[in-house]
């Protein structure tokens, strides 16, 4: 399973898209939708397409982790949530949270709301609510 292209535009929506590499908060050379890496310079300028191509190849690494750890069925919009959420948070947090237990014993109602417990920082609050609601099937 991978994320749908409707999932793809939403998450690059949710994340931003930089054509010109910048410091993120840390410190962090990045570009494109939080694209970090050794060949991340500064005055580093990427096309759209240079940011698309590479946005693909890090949500695999997202995609993966999900195949990886949910043992049951998931809907596209469920799918496509999970991957904005562990895109966001990563793979490893993922792979601990309460979320990622409930789903396995299927217990998608808790799953669901397991997505108001990842508000911080509470900038990312629309983020969540948007990923919960994604999540829900609306």
């Amino acid at each position: 399973m991978n994320i749908s292209n409707n999932g793809l535009i939403t998450l690059r929506e949710r994340e931003g898209a930089r054509h010109k590499a910048y410091k993120d908060t840390k410190g962090i050379w990045t570009i494109g939708v939080g694209h970090t890496g050794p060949e991340v310079v500064e005055g580093l300028v990427w096309t759209d397409e240079q940011i698309d191509a590479q946005l693909r190849k890090d949500v695999s690494i997202a995609e993966n982790g999900i195949l990886n750890s949910v043992k049951i069925g998931l809907t596209p919009n469920q799918f496509d949530a999970l991957v904005s959420f562990v895109f966001n948070v990563g793979v490893g947090a993922f792979q601990r949270s309460t979320m990622l237990k409930k789903l396995n014993l299927g217990d998608i109602v808790g799953a669901t709301a397991e997505f108001d417990k990842w508000h911080i920082p509470p900038e990312i609050t629309s983020r969540r609510n948007s990923e919960k609601l994604q999540f829900a099937g609306a």
